[in-house]
C-alpha cells in the first residue's frame, strides 16, 4: 500500500474552506437528538429514526449495523447531507446539515465526503481511469494533478494496470475496488459506505474490506458503514446497533459498550 501521509500538498484542496476544518481531537461528525419522520399520506407518518445521539472522531472505522428497516441508510443519508433530520441536528465537518443550502451541501460532499454504495454506479462508456477521475473534475484540478491522484488511487486498490479498461471488463470485486478508488481519490476526511459488500462473494468482500481498513490506517480517513453483513462487522472498530430507528448498543471492539 505504501505511505500516503507525507505528501502534504494533497491536503490543500480539501481544506480551502477554513471554517469547516476540524482539529484532530474534535468530533468531525456529531448527531444530536436526531429524529427523522417520513409522510405516508394523510396524517400518517413513519418514524425512521428516534432521538439518535452519536459522535465520531477523526480516523474511526465504525458501522451502523442492524436488519433492513432499522434506520441505517436514513442516518447515513443525513450525515452525507443527502437528507435532513426532522428534529435535532447533525453536524458534519462543522456544518449543520439542516442549515445548508443545496450549493453548500454539494460543496460539503464534493470537498470532504466520499461515498461507496452496494451498486458500483460506474459509468459504462468511460474507462476505469475516467470513472475515478470524475470527482476531481468537479474540483477544477489541473490535468497533471488529476492524473497523479487517479493513478495513486488505483495503485491503492491494486488496479493501476486496468486504468484503460471499461467497467464491463471488470469482475464484481474489481468494480467495487474502482468505486473505492473513486471515493478516495480526492482524499476525503469521511467515507460513507452503504452495504458495500452486498453484491460480492466472500473472497472479494474480505479483499475490499482489507483495502478500506488499510486506507483508514494510512490516511486516517473516517469510515462509516451501514451494513448487516457479518464479514464487514468483523473489521469494524466500533459497532452501533440500530433497532427500529433507535440506538440499541454502541460498542467499541476490544473495549466497553457505551
Amino acid at each position: 500500500m505504501g505511505n500516503y501521509g507525507k505528501d502534504a500538498q494533497w491536503y490543500v484542496f480539501i481544506h480551502r474552506n477554513k471554517s469547516t476544518t476540524i482539529m484532530n481531537n474534535e468530533h468531525i461528525i456529531s448527531v444530536e437528538n436526531v429524529t427523522k419522520r417520513f409522510p405516508m399520506g394523510g396524517d400518517r407518518e413513519f418514524t425512521a429514526l428516534k432521538n439518535i445521539n452519536l459522535k465520531f472522531g477523526k480516523g474511526e472505522f465504525a458501522g451502523l449495523v442492524g436488519p433492513s428497516g432499522s434506520g441505517k441508510t436514513t442516518l447515513l443519508n443525513i450525515i452525507g447531507s443527502l437528507d435532513s433530520p426532522t428534529e435535532g441536528k447533525a453536524i458534519v465537518m462543522g456544518n449543520r446539515i439542516s442549515e445548508l443550502s443545496h450549493k453548500a451541501s454539494a460543496r460539503l460532499r464534493n470537498m470532504h465526503l466520499g461515498f461507496i454504495f452496494q451498486v458500483y454506479n460506474l459509468l459504462p462508456v468511460y474507462t476505469v481511469f475516467e470513472n475515478v477521475e470524475f470527482p476531481l473534475l468537479l474540483q477544477n484540478r489541473s490535468t497533471a494533478e488529476r492524473k497523479k491522484a487517479v493513478m495513486e488511487a488505483l495503485e491503492w486498490v491494486g488496479l493501476q494496470d486496468m486504468a484503460d479498461k471499461k467497467p464491463a471488463k471488470l469482475s464484481g470485486g474489481e468494480g467495487q475496488r474502482v468505486a473505492i478508488a473513486r471515493a478516495m481519490v480526492k482524499r476525503p476526511e469521511i467515507v460513507l459506505a452503504d452495504e458495500p459488500t452486498a453484491n460480492l462473494d466472500a473472497k472479494n468482500a474480505h479483499a475490499v474490506m482489507k483495502t478500506m481498513k488499510e486506507l483508514n490506517r494510512e490516511l486516517e480517513t473516517t469510515f462509516l458503514f451501514a451494513t448487516h453483513d457479518e464479514k464487514v462487522m468483523s473489521y469494524l472498530d466500533r459497532k452501533i446497533r440500530l433497532v427500529d430507528g433507535e440506538v440499541a448498543k454502541d460498542e467499541r471492539m476490544g473495549g466497553r459498550s457505551r
